[in-house]
């Protein structure tokens, strides 16, 4: 029993006429009749009662026309299913996001993904270091990543999304909290709060480069792995810190972003493997892409 045999079957059970079910489906009346009297000779059924006026369905074809229905339904979905994997339009992606984009970039690509993608299924993991993001690229964990500066590795496949400058995250009692913008120098002498040097996230080399630049040296350093769990330290008075330009999204009580006098620009990628990429893994890329810049 073959889907075309099927196919024919439903069209002559629908129509209750050779002639009319062989014109929907464009072929000559006895090919119709030949590929009926064989699906019966298979099954060792008569599914149709003829007559020289009208031919119906046997109760057995009445059965069967269930089936034929349900089967060259799920055969069209298979189809539509492939067409979409071919064409990145449906799948699972996996996306990590360094910490200082989990908060403006993440609920943006998750909405836009649902709204022009909805047959992707999208596992999305925020507050990662770009240590972790390039070696779950690497070993397939994850298909893309948003991540600061340029993997090392020639595996990976860089995307510039922004540049964006650094500002100060002051406690909101702070002295200086009330300026329109300061020096970094006048940081100096302040203790910092700040990601941690252990994982080497490039955020701590960046922030630590900057401040040298500005002639001093953060001390002490409260190192702490989550970009929201640096803002709240601030905001509970354990020091200050020096965060991407998005993070401001990230609103809290008793904190006060303030701008930078000499702006130290901070750079936002997308990472992908160079090699064995997804159509669907390329779709979101592109959505990410259309989010960070748009």
């Amino acid at each position: 029993m073959e889907l075309r045999q099927l196919r024919y079957f439903l069209a002559l059970a629908e129509e209750c006429h050779f002639g009319r079910a062989a014109a929907r489906l464009h072929v000559a009346q006895p090919a119709l009749s030949q590929q009926i009297k064989q699906l019966e000779r298979e099954l060792g059924i008569s599914l149709f009662n003829r007559s020289t006026r009208r031919v119906e369905p046997t109760e057995a074809g009445r059965h069967l026309t269930d089936y034929a229905r349900a089967l060259i339904t799920e055969e069209e979905r298979a189809r539509t299913h492939m067409r979409e994997l071919a064409t990145g339009h449906a799948g699972r992606v996996s996306v990590g996001f360094i910490g200082t984009a989990t908060y403006d970039v993440l609920p943006r690509v998750a909405r836009t993904v649902r709204a022009k993608l909805p047959e992707i299924t999208m596992d999305l993991r925020g507050e990662l270091l770009t240590p972790r993001l390039v070696e779950g690229l690497l070993s397939g964990v994850f298909d893309l990543a948003v991540l600061r500066g340029a993997a090392s590795d020639e595996n990976i496949r860089i995307t510039p999304l922004r540049s964006e400058p650094l500002v100060a995250v002051l406690p909101s009692h702070h002295r200086l909290a009330g300026r329109p913008s300061i020096p970094l120098e006048a940081l100096a002498g302040e203790p910092f709060v700040i990601h941690p040097s252990q994982s080497r996230s490039s955020m701590y080399d960046r922030v630590l480069s900057a401040c040298r630049r500005a002639g001093f040296r953060p001390d002490p350093l409260l190192e702490v792995g989550e970009t929201a769990t640096l803002v709240v330290l601030v905001a509970a008075g354990h020091g200050v810190a020096l965060v991407p330009q998005s993070v401001q999204s990230l609103s809290l009580d008793g904190v006060t972003y303030v701008p930078l006098t000499s702006p130290e620009p901070v750079e936002l990628v997308l990472a992908r493997r160079a090699h064995r990429v997804s159509a669907a893994a390329e779709q979101v890329a592109s959505v990410i892409e259309d989010c960070v810049r748009g």
